[in-house]
Parts: structure tokens; sequence; C-alpha cells
């Protein structure tokens, strides 16, 4: 693949995960970098997009409108038609968000997604050492809420990634049990889950309003790993 089929489709769909596309964003330092700057930029717009809406907003639009004068009715009557189809608008659009978000994160499935990317970045990942501060990892981990107040190991790579269909945070370690990867995921999972393929093990944590997902080799002990985490992790609200 070329440098402008390369950039055109990464710019197209960071999140593209084809293997020519994959293998091309590996292919260079450049290349990586604007693909994780892209999935920087992804995770940056979408944490300024989520705005709640407030749980009185269909109320206090009905009660504005009745308190107006009467003397058009018809008009006061469809302003009111018009609000209560934007409260049921509302309620019905949340109310799908929930319902289809619930099936998306079942442990299995995050722990699949999170093999897949392992096997997928590993020729990149594999063969640098950022020597990553937990300043630095706190930096990435911004999006996602959580801070972390002490590492469990040396960290050799921290970056965003694409996940699925989200953006999630990706780290490698060295910990005295053995070489991990790291993943923070704004996705709830129901429960703590083990995975695991031919070649590797993994455990999902279920964490506030994310999932942490730590994998190692296979016959690994990941528990001692998770736990120190978790233990370490704390939001600042």
């Amino acid at each position: 693949m070329d440098d402008l089929e390369f950039r055109r489709r990464i710019l197209a769909d960071p999140n593209d995960n084809s293997p020519d596309l994959s293998a091309a964003r590996n292919e260079s330092i450049v290349n990586r970098k604007l693909y994780d700057e892209l999935l920087q930029l992804d995770a940056q717009l979408e944490k300024a997009m989520k705005v709640d809406v407030p749980d009185d907003l269909a109320d206090r639009i009905l009660f504005h409108q009745s308190g107006q004068p009467n003397e058009k009715p018809k008009s006061n009557r469809f302003h009111m038609a018009i609000a209560a189809s934007v409260a049921l608008a509302v309620g019905i659009m949340i109310g799908q968000f929930n319902h289809f978000a619930l099936p998306s994160a079942q442990a299995a499935g995050i722990g699949q997604i999170a093999l897949q990317h392992i096997h997928t970045e590993a020729p990149f990942v594999n063969t640098v050492d950022e020597s990553v501060s937990l300043q630095q990892v706190n930096a990435k981990l911004l999006p996602f809420g959580p801070s972390l107040s002490d590492l469990p190991g040396h960290v050799s790579y921290v970056n965003h990634c694409g996940f699925g269909d989200k953006n999630a945070l990706h780290m490698v370690m060295e910990t005295p049990q053995g070489k991990v990867t790291v993943f923070i995921v704004p996705e709830v999972s129901k429960t703590m889950t083990a995975f695991n393929d031919k070649q590797m093990d993994g455990i999902v944590m279920p964490i506030k309003n994310a999932s942490l997902i730590v994998v190692g080799e296979k016959g690994q002990d990941v528990m001692p790993i998770i736990k120190s985490i978790e233990s370490d992790l704390y939001w600042q609200i």
C-alpha cells in the first residue's frame, strides 16, 4: 500500500483493522504516529460530545410551555406536543442506548477482541521500549477517567488503540510475574471473566464505568497484576 492510499484510508476510518491497513500502519514510525494521533483525536472528540441530558428536561420544557400566556391555545398545544415528542424521543434514544450497550459488554467478547488486537499489534509493540513514566501513562488515561497512583512494572509501551468500535488504552509492561498487555476499555463488563487462546491467558475485570483487561503468556498467573492495577486506580470524581 502506497503512502497516499494509507493516508486516505486511515483518515477515513482510524478504526479500520483490515489486514492490509494494519500492516501498513506498522511499516514506519511516521505511519504509526499518524494512526496513534488520529485515535487520540477520536477519543478526545468522543469525550467532548458526551453531554448528559438532565433527568428533568421533559418536565422543564412542559412546565415552561404551560406557564406561557394562553392567548393562542392552538399554538400552545402545538408547542406542548413538540415538547412531548422531544421527551419521547429522548426516552427512546436512552432506552435504545442502554439496550444495545449491554450485549456488546459481554466479557468473553471483550477478551476475544483483546487477543486479536495483541496478535495484530505484536510485530510493532514487541520491538519497542519507550520506558514510559507514570505521568505519561496517566496522560493517556485521561480520556477514560481513572489515573494510576503507581505502576506494577516497567512500561515499555502505552498508547490509545482501536478496540472493536471503541478506543481504549493499550499498555505493555514487564512485571515480576512476566510480561503482560493491559487494556482499559470504556465498556462495562458484568463480571470478572477469564479467557484464553492457544498462546495467551487473560482476565477481564469490571472497574467502575470501564473494564480492565490483563493478558499474559499461556499458563501465566495474571491475577496478582490485575489486583495490583485495580488497587492503584483512582478516579478524580
